[in-house]
């Protein structure tokens, strides 16, 4: 049986911002991301419109976690802008325009702590967006 919060590839060529970030919530979900957060910074930065945000648990599984997502939503349409920190895989940066991705490791993720540096951001709700382990 297929739980329905699960991401399917789709046309997200023409998406708005939120759904983009929305899907991208949905994979690193699957591929049991830790922490995910989405912020709307539109109203702080020109750089995006959202950013999530997340950690792994080895740099082998940042690495996964990068790599489903541009796997994923290149099947959706979706390329990224560039991807900074794939060598390294303790902080990988996905630029997808509208959306910028972080992948964490726990210590860099403690140690830069971009939730607070853009407390005054909006969270989106992504409850309904993750499977409850």
């Amino acid at each position: 049986m297929m739980e329905e919060n699960l991401f399917t590839p789709c046309d997200l060529s023409a998406a708005a911002p939120i759904d983009i970030a929305k899907a991208i919530v949905k994979i690193l979900d699957e591929r049991k991301a830790k922490n995910i957060t989405l912020l709307h910074v539109e109203e702080n930065t020109i750089l995006s419109d959202y950013f999530v945000i997340c950690s792994g648990n080895s740099n082998t599984q940042i690495k996964g976690l990068c790599d489903e997502v541009e796997y994923k939503l290149g099947l959706c349409g979706v390329v990224p802008k560039g991807i900074e920190g794939e060598n390294e895989a303790s902080w990988i940066l996905m630029d997808y325009y509208s959306v910028i991705v972080h992948i964490f490791n726990r210590e860099l993720r403690d140690f830069y702590k971009l939730e607070k540096l853009w407390a005054n951001s909006e969270p989106v709700d992504i409850s309904d967006l993750l499977t409850r382990d």
